[in-house]
């Protein structure tokens, strides 16, 4: 009997799980384009806006291959660090409906409820997972698709006080209008909360090839802090939180030694590099979260 595919092989050719490569930058459209990272998923940065993009892009059903390949969300927030960020709607007025996209199994609403206890949490994904969690009556109300689908768009138009999207812009295949979609659904005066990986990070640098989002062949987007906040303004949003260093992530090493070592060595051979590296990654965080390392960034717009 064949052996089963490993969840790094594709079952077909690489080429029918790619889209043709573009010649332009899908935020600006400017044709200056520069390899920031080179291999099976090629990454390329927009010169004149610093975004970063999969060039050429993984399909819908290559996408989907690999999502379906990963045992676990690769790095899943912690529940410490969910409910941080939840903390930082405390300045504002208390919402009575929060709605989290692309909430996977709804860990997000679990944490936020935990600082919002009145709060009614609905949640939107584009797996069934969504479903299992409102079964388990973590969310109210939840929705499967895609936040820029017309029906779901209809349905959720102006509904909300706070829209959440926590490392769900970089999975889409057109975040603008994942993002205006997003602004669609709140009501006037309602907060949108971002949070997303800082593509300006040290660490995509210094660890290059080997850095966590560089290796994720889900991620087909790297948005600069900068290009963000001009959609948004242009938009008619008041900017009122940009924080480059409370999300930051203390995996950067240890993700890094993993993925580096894991092609040459067995996994209980790599285990005591990777625990070194953690614990480098943690006794250093205090620092490196207050500079430029910081691999993340929150967001928090107010809907005009």
């Amino acid at each position: 009997m064949p052996a089963k595919p490993r969840p790094t092989q594709l079952a077909l050719p690489v080429e029918h799980f790619h889209e043709p490569r573009r010649p332009d930058c899908p935020w600006c459209g400017a044709t200056r384009l520069r390899p920031r990272k080179r291999d099976t998923f090629p990454i390329d940065e927009c010169v004149d806006c610093g975004h970063a993009f999969q060039n050429p892009r993984l399909t819908p059903e290559g996408r989907e291959y690999h999502r379906r390949a990963a045992a676990a969300p690769p790095g899943a927030p912690t529940f410490r660090h969910l409910r941080a960020v939840a903390r930082a709607i405390l300045p504002f007025p208390e919402p009575e409906s929060w709605l989290d996209v692309g909430t996977g199994t709804a860990r997000f609403p679990v944490a936020a409820k935990r600082v919002f206890p009145y709060t009614s949490f609905d949640g939107l994904d584009p797996t069934r997972r969504v479903e299992r969690a409102w079964a388990a009556e973590r969310v109210e109300e939840a929705y499967i698709g895609h936040l820029t689908a017309p029906d779901i768009a209809a349905r959720l138009r102006g509904r909300y006080d706070v829209v959440s999207m926590l490392h769900h812009l970089e999975h889409t295949p057109d975040p603008r209008a994942e993002l205006h979609a997003g602004l669609a659904a709140l009501r006037p005066g309602g907060h949108l909360l971002l949070e997303l990986t800082n593509p300006q990070s040290v660490f995509a640098s210094l660890l290059g090839r080997w850095w966590h989002p560089h290796t994720q062949p889900t991620h087909l987007h790297l948005i600069p802090p900068a290009n963000l906040l001009v959609e948004l303004e242009y938009e008619g949003c008041t900017i009122v939180t940009l924080d480059r260093h409370t999300p930051h992530t203390p995996t950067d090493l240890a993700r890094a030694t993993t993925h580096a070592l894991s092609r040459a060595l067995p996994a209980p051979a790599t285990a005591p590099f990777t625990a070194t590296a953690t614990l480098l990654d943690r006794a250093l965080a205090p620092v490196l979260r207050h500079t430029a390392f910081s691999n993340a960034y929150w967001v928090i717009a107010r809907k005009g």
